[in-house]
């Protein structure tokens, strides 16, 4: 039998699908693991986020206080605020919220004759001739999906309340979650590195100290940049007086998570609004969001985020279009910590193996 590194290789990657195969087999053992993976997949990834942003600060706060003290002042605080902008943001969301779901409707006649109209521009007539494009249709497209989501809406009452449910679960149990996080979260790295054989164990601290700091180099930067881009787009569309600006500005905000593409699906509704108003009005939403994104990504993100991830954005770029596939939203979300992490894990690998080829590591 070869003995050679490929044909080893190939035997590995063989005994692995091996083992994935016989593993379907077994759907009554593994089907719980499953359905217990996906469960705590979501309040464990909201919890991890929370955990990361809240954790400054319950750092800073435990150098003069007890750490659990310190985590209730900090969700104290929180909840004041978020009452303080329920109090405050709440009513306009409310009114705006109101009005777009009662306007929707009028607003696809409104899109559907403005695209008629702009069908009648020679340029555009002789680009339709000429691609076999018709405005035509893309205006009845778009208004028999605007009616379709509004009728799915209704007809989808159960899974609404069902998701709601959801939601208020969730609100009800990260927090706890979170704050045994914050509380214990110290003391998992020790836990792991038992695992470790001794003479392995600053390495593999070493490890687990570069993949925290890509999480929350990440997470932290992410989430500040989006507030920024949120508040300042918002005080754009008040500046330019656009419909909704709460919520558009939200969307913005909540897209802005979403590396490069992120943007451009938070301006697309904007400029739907715009338009509705004027081909003007849509141009100013353009301009504004450009201003932001120019102060965002020349002087926001190099002070908050730094380079400390190292990842070329036409690699950020390819892990999105694969993750969107795969995955959706979520994959949209999770490809780059997911990649910044495994990055981590890789060339920590790499030095091992030069380390130990190099005798720099003592083998067990």
């Amino acid at each position: 039998m070869p003995q050679t590194k490929m044909f080893r290789l190939g035997y590995g990657i063989a005994l692995i699908l091996l083992i994935i195969l016989l593993a379907s087999k077994v759907n009554f053992i593994f089907t719980p693991i499953a359905v217990m993976i996906t469960t705590l997949f979501t309040p464990i990834i909201l919890a991890g986020v929370l955990y990361y942003l809240m954790r400054p600060l319950v750092n800073f706060l435990a150098k003069y206080i007890p750490r659990s003290l310190s985590i209730i002042m900090i969700y104290l605080i929180g909840i004041g605020f978020i009452v303080s902008m329920i109090f405050i943001a709440g009513p306009p969301l409310q009114r705006q919220v109101s009005s777009l779901v009662e306007n929707t409707p009028t607003y696809a006649v409104i899109v559907k004759e403005e695209l008629t109209k702009l069908s009648t521009n020679e340029y555009v007539s002789r680009f339709q001739n000429n691609e076999n494009f018709s405005l035509d249709d893309l205006s009845g497209k778009l208004t028999e999906n605007i009616n379709r989501f509004a009728t799915a809406i209704g007809n989808n009452i159960l899974k609404l309340v069902s998701a709601v449910t959801g939601v208020i679960l969730l609100a009800v149990l990260i927090p706890f979650i979170v704050f045994y996080m914050l509380k214990d979260g110290e003391k998992l790295p020790d836990q792991i590195l038992k695992l470790v054989p001794g003479q392995h164990k600053d390495e593999g601290r070493k490890v687990l100290g570069d993949m925290d700091e890509a999480l929350s180099s990440y997470i932290q930067g992410q989430i500040l940049v989006s507030v920024f881009v949120g508040v300042f787009i918002l005080i754009g569309y008040l500046i330019i007086g656009l419909d909704y600006p709460l919520i558009l500005a939200l969307v913005s905000m909540l897209t802005n998570v979403i590396p490069f593409v992120g943007p451009f699906i938070g301006l697309l509704p904007a400029v739907i609004v715009g338009f509705i108003d004027s081909p003007l009005t849509a141009l100013w939403v353009v301009i504004v969001v450009l201003i932001v994104q120019q102060l965002e990504s020349n002087f926001i993100s190099p002070q908050v985020m730094g380079k400390k991830l190292d990842i070329h954005p036409l690699t950020i770029i390819l892990l999105l279009m694969v993750a969107g596939s795969l995955a959706g939203v979520a994959g949209l979300l999770l490809a780059v910590p997911t990649y910044a992490v495994s990055k981590v894990v890789v060339l920590h690998t790499y030095r091992f193996i030069n380390l130990r080829k190099n005798g720099d590591i003592l083998r067990p």
